[in-house]
C-alpha cells in the first residue's frame, strides 16, 4: 500500500488505519492533533503554500521530492545521520518486519560502548523532531521513513542498495544459478528471496566470507565504509564458485559483490553492515565542533556595530537626498550605470562595493524606485519621506530586514553573466535564491557563540558545515562569505562578532532589537557649532528639521564622526531663493548654534541678501528689471554677459536674446543674484523641486519564513474542515439532470432550505470562480436571489454561494464519518 492511500478514520493509536488494515502515512498524519499539525506547518512552511485542500493533499505534498529536499537542507549532521540510519535500517526491502526500532537505531549508531549512554539521550529528541517534520512516521512500535527518502538518500550512511534490489536487476537465470549453488537446500519459492535470506543470516554470511582469499578481503575492506561501488571491466560476467579465477570473481560467485552496471560492482547493504559489525558510521558527531576565536567585550562589539548602523543610515539618506535633486539614470536593462554608481560612492564617502550594497538595500526596502518617464530616473519614493521621519533604530531595522529577506546579491554587480554581459547594480542577474538562507545560517551560527565572541573563519566554516551539511557547495560557501562582509558593512556584526541587537531580530522580535539598538545609537542633536571660517560642525546626527535647513543654507563639506557644513554665497543664495529672508537665516543659526555667530558669516548673509533680488528676470524672450540704473550699466558693460544679448530698453529695463531660465543662470555664473519674476511683477521664489517615485512593491514573504501562530491555526482548521468534507459519509440528494430550465437550481434551493430550517449541515460540491471543483461542508442560514448564505467550516466564516455553481448536494451522517472510496 502506498503512503498516500487513505484508509478510514477509525483506529485506536498513532499510525493505525482500522482493525486489520495496515497503517499508512496519511492515516498517521490524520491522527495528529491540531497542535502537532501546526508544528509540522511551522517546521515546513512550504507545505501550507497554498493551503492544502485536506489531509490527503497535505500528505501528498509532504512526501513530494522538492518539499522533502527543502526539509533535508535544514538538518544538521547528527540529525541527518539519524535519518540516514532510519532509511538504511528501515528499508522494507531489507527484511521483515518493516522499519526500525529506536533501540536498534541507537545500537547501530553507537561507534563505541562508551558512547551508548550519550546517544540514548541524544537520539530521542532528534527522532521527535523528525516525526514533527513528518520525515519519519511510526508504524506500530517501529519507525519508517517517507518513501521518497529512499531515492533522495540512495546511499544512506554510504551503504549500497539491499541485495533484493541488486538481484532484481539481474537476469532470472543467473539469479537462479547463484541460488542453486549457494543455497541448494532453500525452501524459498523465489531465488531472490533465498539469496536475501542467506545474506541476512550473520552465521551463514560469515561462512561465505571465510571461503574467499586475502585479496578479496582487502577489496571488501576498501568498500566497507564507502563508497559502496567499484569499477571493473565486464562487471556482469557470470561465474560460479568453481570457475572463479580472481578475487573479484570469488566475490561475484558468492554474491558478496553484485553488478549494478556494465562496469560497476556494488557491495550489498546487508554485507556492508555485517562487515561494519552492525555500525552505520565510523564517527557520530552529536555536537558541532567547538568554536575557536577571540573573546571581545560584548558592549564594545555592539557599540561598534551601532556606529556602523548609523553610518549606513546617514549614507543612504545623503544619497537619496542627492538623487532627489540630481537623479541617476535608469539603464535600458533597468539597472544603474557604473558612472552613477561611482558618483553615489563619492556622495556616501565609501567604496564602490559598499555603495552597491547600500543602493540595493535602499531599493529592496522600498526607499528607492524609478519614475514613469520614458527615459527613467532613480528617485526616492514617497516611503522614503516617512522612513526619514522615523526613529533611527526603526530606520535601520527596515534596512536590516530587507537585507535578510532579499534574494539579490549586490556583490555580483560588476561581474559578467554566462552570456558575457555585465551585471549592473539594480539590474537583472543578481538574484540567488539561496542568499537569504545563507545570511540567516551565518548569523544564526554566530548567535550560538557567547556575546562578543569572534570565531575564526575556519571554525565558523566547520560549524556551518556541521549545521547544514546538505548545503555544502561552492555557491553556498561564496554566499556565506559575501553575507559575512555585508553584515559587517550594515552594522549587524562588529569586530567579527554578532551585535546584541541582532539576536532578537533573528528570533522574530523587532521590538526587542529596536530597544537594544536605540541605547547605542547617537541621539539626534538640535545644535551645531558655527566656526569663524564660515563652517558649522554638527557633532552628531541632527534632528530632521535642522538637518534640512542646514542643507539648504550650507554645503556639506565632510562627513564622519561629525558633519562639517560650509556657508558660501551660492548656498546662502539658495536659501534666499527658497523664500528665506536674511532675518530668518540669522535667527535660525543663532537659535541652534552653541557658539556666537562670527562677524564674517553675518556679513556674508547680509551682503548676499542685500544683492539678492535687485535684478529681476522676466519673459520677453527675457528681460531684466532693476530700480538701480547703475547696476544695469554694470551688467551690460560686463564682458562675461556678452553671450546673453542684452539690449537697454529703458533706464531700469534691459531685454535679452535668451529665455528667462538661461538669463538667470548666466547672470548667476557671472556673480550676480537675479531672481525670476512673474507677469505681474512679483518674485517667484521656490525651493528646489522635490521629486518622488512610486512606492516599490513589497517583496513576498520568504519561503522559509515561519508563519505567525494565528495563521497556522487558521491553516490547520481549514485543512481539517476540508478533510471532513472529503471523508464524510454522505447520502446524495437526487437532483434532476433533465427538465425545465431552473429545475436543478430549484431542487438545490429546496434541499438547502430544508437543512436551514433544521439548523443542520450539508455537503456540497462547488465550482469556484477559478473553475476548480471543491468540496464544502456548510450550515445554510438563508437563501435569496440565487445565493445561499451559509457558514463555511473550511474558512470558519459566513460565505455566499451561487446556487448555479453548486454541482451536488449530500446529507451528512454527523456521528459516523468515514472516508469515501
Amino acid at each position: 500500500m502506498t503512503e498516500n492511500a487513505q484508509p478510514d478514520r477509525h483506529g485506536s493509536g498513532p499510525g493505525t488505519a482500522g482493525p486489520g488494515r495496515p497503517p499508512t502515512f496519511t492515516s498517521w498524519l490524520r491522527d495528529r492533533s491540531d497542535e502537532e499539525l501546526a508544528a509540522l506547518l511551522s517546521a515546513r512552511p512550504d507545505l501550507a503554500r497554498p493551503v492544502p485542500a485536506d489531509i490527503g493533499a497535505l500528505a501528498a505534498r509532504a512526501t513530494t521530492r522538492n518539499t522533502v529536499l527543502r526539509a533535508l537542507e535544514g538538518l544538521d549532521s547528527f540529525t541527518l545521520q539519524v535519518l540516514e540510519g532510519v532509511v538504511a535500517l528501515g528499508d522494507d526491502r531489507l527484511s521483515e518486519p518493516v522499519g526500525v526500532t529506536p533501540d536498534e537505531l541507537v545500537a547501530a549508531l553507537t561507534p563505541a560502548a562508551a558512547d551508548a549512554d550519550r546517544l540514548r539521550e541524544a537520539v530521542p529528541p532528534v527522532l521527535a523532531g523528525l516525526r514533527r517534520s513528518a520525515l519519519i512516521w511510526p508504524d506500530r512500535d517501529r519507525l519508517r521513513p517517507v518513501q521518497v527518502l529512499r531515492d533522495l538518500l540512495d546511499a544512506p550512511a554510504r551503504l549500497g542498495p539491499p541485495v533484493r534490489v541488486l538481484l532484481a536487476a539481474l537476469p532470472h537465470g543467473r539469479v537462479k544459478r547463484l541460488a542453486d549453488e549457494l543455497v541448494p537446500d532453500s525452501t524459498e519459492p523465489a531465488p531472490v528471496e533465498a539469496l536475501a535470506r542467506l545474506l541476512a543470516d550473520p552465521r551463514r554470511l560469515d561462512d561465505l566470507l571465510s571461503r574467499v582469499g586475502e585479496q578479496a578481503h582487502r577489496l571488501l575492506d576498501g568498500m566497507t565504509w564507502g563508497p559502496p561501488h567499484g569499477t571493473v571491466a565486464d562487471a556482469r560476467r557470470d561465474v560460479g564458485v568453481a570457475d572463479a579465477g580472481s578475487s573479484v570473481e570469488e566475490l561475484l560467485a558468492r554474491a558478496l559483490l553484485l553488478p549494478s552496471g556494465d562496469d560497476t560492482l556494488t557491495l550489498p547493504r546487508e554485507v556492508a553492515l555485517h562487515l561494519r559489525s552492525g555500525r552505520l558510521f565510523r564517527e557520530v558527531g552529536v555536537e558541532p565542533p567547538a568554536f575557536a576565536g577571540t573573546e571581545r567585550d560584548g558592549d564594545a562589539v555592539t557599540r561598534f556595530a551601532a556606529g556602523q548602523a548609523f553610518t549606513v543610515l546617514r549614507a543612504i539618506e545623503e544619497l537619496l537626498e542627492s538623487w532627489s535633486a540630481e537623479p541617476a539614470a535608469v539603464l535600458r536593462n533597468g539597472g544603474l550605470g557604473v558612472r552613477d554608481l561611482r558618483r553615489a560612492a563619492r556622495v556616501m564617502d565609501t567604496d564602490d562595493a559598499t555603495a552597491a550594497l547600500y543602493v540595493e538595500i535602499a531599493h529592496v526596502a522600498g526607499l528607492l524606485g524609478t519614475d514613469d518617464r520614458v527615459e527613467g530616473e532613480w528617485l526616492p519614493t514617497r516611503e522614503y519621506d516617512l522612513w526619514r521621519e522615523s526613529p533611527p533604530e526603526r530606520r535601520w531595522l527596515r534596512l536590516a530586514q530587507a537585507w535578510l529577506d532579499t534574494d539579490r546579491v549586490p556583490a555580483l554587480s560588476g561581474s559578467k553573466d554566462p552570456g558575457g554581459r555585465m551585471r549592473n547594480v539594480l539590474g537583472p542577474g543578481l538574484v540567488r535564491p539561496a542568499a537569504p538562507q545563507a545570511r540567516r545560517d551565518l548569523l544564526g551560527e554566530l548567535a550560538t557563540a557567547d556575546p562578543g565572541y569572534a570565531p575564526t573563519p575556519v571554525s565558523l566554516s566547520a560549524r556551518l558545515a556541521w549545521r547544514r551539511p546538505r548545503r555544502r557547495s561552492q555557491l553556498y560557501t561564496e554566499l556565506v562569505a559575501v553575507a559575512e562582509a555585508e553584515a559587517a558593512a550594515l552594522g549587524l556584526t562588529g569586530r567579527d562578532a554578532l551585535a546584541d541587537h541582532v539576536r532578537p531580530l533573528l528570533e522574530g522580535d523587532p521590538e526587542g532589537a529596536a530597544a537594544l539598538l536605540s541605547v547605542h545609537l547617537p541621539r539626534p542633536l538640535d545644535h551645531v557649532l558655527v566656526q569663524g571660517d564660515l563652517t558649522a560642525i554638527a557633532p552628531g546626527p541632527l534632528v530632521t528639521e535642522l538637518a534640512r535647513e542646514l542643507s539648504l543654507i550650507a554645503e556639506v563639506e565632510s562627513t564622519g564622526g561629525a558633519t562639517v557644513y560650509r556657508f558660501t554665497e551660492d548656498s546662502v543664495r539658495r536659501a534666499l531663493d527658497a523664500g528665506r529672508g536674511i532675518a530668518d537665516i540669522t535667527t535660525l543659526l543663532e537659535r541652534h548654534s552653541r557658539t556666537p555667530l562670527p562677524q564674517a558669516l553675518r556679513y556674508l548673509i547680509s551682503d548676499v541678501g542685500r544683492r539678492h533680488g535687485r535684478l529681476r528676470a522676466g519673459s520677453a524672450s527675457a528681460y531684466l528689471r532693476c530700480d538701480e540704473p547703475a547696476l544695469l550699466d554694470e551688467v551690460i558693460g560686463d564682458r562675461r554677459t556678452e553671450t546673453l544679448g542684452l539690449v537697454r530698453l529703458a533706464p531700469t529695463v534691459v531685454a535679452s536674446a535668451v529665455n528667462r531660465a538661461a538669463l538667470v543662470e548666466g547672470l548667476r555664473r557671472s556673480g550676480y543674484h537675479p531672481v525670476p519674476e512673474g507677469g505681474d511683477g512679483t518674485m517667484r521664489l521656490s525651493r528646489p523641486e522635490v521629486r518622488r517615485a512610486e512606492p516599490v512593491e513589497v517583496p513576498p514573504e520568504p519561503l522559509a519564513a515561519t508563519p505567525p501562530v494565528e495563521r497556522l491555526r487558521d491553516t490547520v482548521r481549514a485543512v481539517r474542515a476540508g478533510d471532513e468534507a472529503a471523508t464524510a459519509v454522505r447520502r446524495p440528494v437526487s437532483l434532476p439532470e433533465d427538465g425545465p430550465p431552473g429545475s436543478r437550481a430549484m431542487a438545490v434551493s429546496t434541499a438547502l432550505a430544508r437543512v436551514a430550517e433544521t439548523g443542520g449541515r450539508v455537503w456540497i460540491g462547488y465550482t469556484d470562480t477559478d473553475g476548480r471543483q471543491v468540496s464544502r461542508i456548510i450550515a445554510p442560514s438563508s437563501i435569496d436571489g440565487g445565493f445561499v448564505i451559509a457558514h463555511d467550516a473550511t474558512r470558519n466564516a459566513v460565505q455566499r454561494f451561487a446556487i448555479h455553481r453548486i454541482t451536488a448536494v449530500a446529507e451528512l451522517e454527523e456521528d459516523d464519518r468515514t472516508e469515501t472510496p
